[in-house]
């Protein structure tokens, strides 16, 4: 369902009917100076933070990939 768009002051007049919409699942993008600033969503379409792999399971896996005496300068230029 496409997004309608609102006005700021309009949305404020108007805030509950926005809310009730998007409980039904329609959201409004509420802008300002013609510009998108906010939305009206349904609860079910926030997400939290996307969360790949993690990372330690490539802990230990580039062994090799450098040849010891340059990691060992690149160590001894940071020390």
């Amino acid at each position: 369902m496409p997004a309608k768009t609102c006005g700021a002051e309009t949305a404020r007049t108007h805030l509950p009917e926005l809310i009730e919409r998007a409980h039904r699942g329609q959201p409004t993008v509420i802008t300002r100076h013609g510009k998108p600033y906010a939305a009206v969503v349904p609860v079910d379409r926030l997400q939290g933070p996307r969360r790949g792999p993690s990372l330690l399971a490539l802990a230990g896996s580039g062994g090799g990939l450098w040849p010891e005496h340059a990691v060992r300068a690149l160590r001894d230029e940071w020390a």
